[in-house]
């Protein structure tokens, strides 16, 4: 219980600092307001959710450029196909980048971790030395066991699936060339993986 009331007096603090900063951009909102819905540089993105990507800043984009679909991994999931099957049918993007990065944190645990740590407790649990282990075992759930977190084993083999996958999809189509990248953690470059744009390419 103690945890749980730090963790809750923090996210208030998190949620104050967020709707105050909102204000701060609202106050200078200007032409934004006139940005249309379609992106302008009709590309999109399908990168990971890791707090170190900016994908505005590592692929130089403004409010308005391009599609951005983040997720843990940056795994090409139902929902990101999903996401980017409208994002051409509906909104003209015409090329697709899939971008992971060095360092995820999916390369650190496998389904049948995360599955175990789960089932004995859904709270936030710790990682040492000898891995990954609950900090408390508070009640969890089994329903894990039904999802595929989509871990990573070789950064390089995951983004060759993962264009694969996209390309092969029958609601993608194949005029649409889809490039593999690793972003850096630590140079903030993007690395080109052929092999994967090799795959991703127009036909």
């Amino acid at each position: 219980m103690k945890e749980n009331s730090l963790l809750q007096k923090e996210t208030s603090k998190v949620h104050l600092e967020v709707v105050d900063a909102n204000k701060k951009y609202s106050a200078n909102f200007g032409e934004k307001k006139d940005l249309g819905l379609p992106p302008a540089r009709k590309f999109a993105i399908l990168t990971c959710m890791d707090a170190r990507l900016d994908p505005a800043k590592y692929a130089g984009l403004s409010e308005g450029d391009a599609h951005v679909i983040r997720n843990a991994g940056g795994r090409a999931s139902d929902d990101a196909i999903r996401s980017l099957v409208i994002s051409h049918k509906l909104l003209g993007t015409a090329e697709w980048f899939v971008i992971h990065h060095t360092d995820c944190g999916m390369e650190y645990f496998t389904d049948e971790i995360i599955r175990s740590l789960l089932s004995k407790s859904l709270s936030t649990a710790s990682v040492d030395q000898d891995g990954w282990k609950n900090v408390s075992e508070d009640g969890g759930s089994k329903e894990a066991n039904n999802i595929s977190f989509l871990t990573i084993a070789n950064q390089t083999e995951s983004i060759i699936e993962d264009v694969q996958r996209i390309k092969h999809h029958p609601l993608v189509p194949s005029y649409i060339p889809v490039y593999g990248y690793i972003y850096d953690v630590k140079s903030g470059k993007l690395i080109e993986i052929p092999e994967a744009t090799k795959v991703g390419k127009a036909t």
